[in-house]
């Protein structure tokens, strides 16, 4: 990543600081960013309490008091931490080529638990069976997680069966959903309210707070989607 121009660093509010690679979604971009995790994890910024990846970019987050302590007085602490990260992004970043993990959803399609799949498929002039069918098609890469405890967002689905979020969230989406949102696929993990585009549930559980770890996803992993009868469901459940 030596010399590379393409990244801005900015503020976020008193506390946190953000590496950005613009508004992208990229897999190569991506896998910078997983890089960059993993090193801040691995050897952290004086003061960082933690890091958070996104599509395309990456915040730190740190105690601003504990910095203030340990620098120059004719330092702001964000000009201190902002040039602890340049010097980190001067380094030669290793991005591992290595074979991500492959994790299969079974995912029950019918209309019960996919309550969006109906009027999905008429938007696109489709049938949902074949709205399933443009869906179990792909292999999506987990770029992020965030929302709820185990989120994970993925892509890209096809444009066939891209659809803008509904205009009115629902107060209850079970956990499990499977949704569609944009050219972006997820699952709720959680019992919340979302305005995801509903197409199928899957009975597994992707978070618990007992487990380590406590999510079934992780970024940089790949998604198949397979479709379940309501009995395979059940059973599964």
């Amino acid at each position: 990543m030596n010399n590379d121009p393409s990244y801005k660093i900015f503020p976020l509010g008193d506390s946190a600081i953000t590496i950005d690679y613009g508004n992208v979604v990229d897999e190569l971009v991506n896998k910078k960013i997983i890089a960059l995790f993993e090193l801040f994890a691995k050897a952290p910024v004086p003061g960082m309490i933690e890091a958070v990846p996104a599509y395309s970019s990456i915040t730190i987050f740190y105690d601003p008091v504990a910095i203030k302590k340990t620098i120059p007085g004719n330092q702001t602490v964000f000009e201190w931490i902002a040039g602890q990260i340049e010097q980190r992004l001067k380094e030669d970043l290793l991005i591992p080529d290595t074979t991500p993990r492959v994790i299969k959803i079974p995912v029950c399609y019918e209309a019960e638990f996919g309550l969006d799949i109906q009027e999905l498929a008429f938007q696109k002039n489709l049938s949902p069976s074949e709205v399933v069918e443009f869906h179990i098609a792909k292999t999506y890469r987990v770029y992020m997680l965030g929302f709820l405890p185990g989120f994970a967002y993925m892509g890209e689905v096809d444009e066939k069966i891209a659809m803008p979020r509904k205009p009115q969230p629902r107060q209850h989406v079970e956990a499990g959903s499977v949704g569609i949102a944009g050219k972006q696929t997820g699952i709720y993990p959680l019992q919340s309210p979302g305005g995801w585009q509903l197409i199928g549930r899957t009975p597994i559980k992707l978070f618990n707070k007992n487990d380590d770890p406590t999510t079934l996803f992780r970024a940089g992993d790949m998604v198949v989607f397979v479709p379940i009868s309501k009995e395979e469901f059940l059973a599964l459940k």
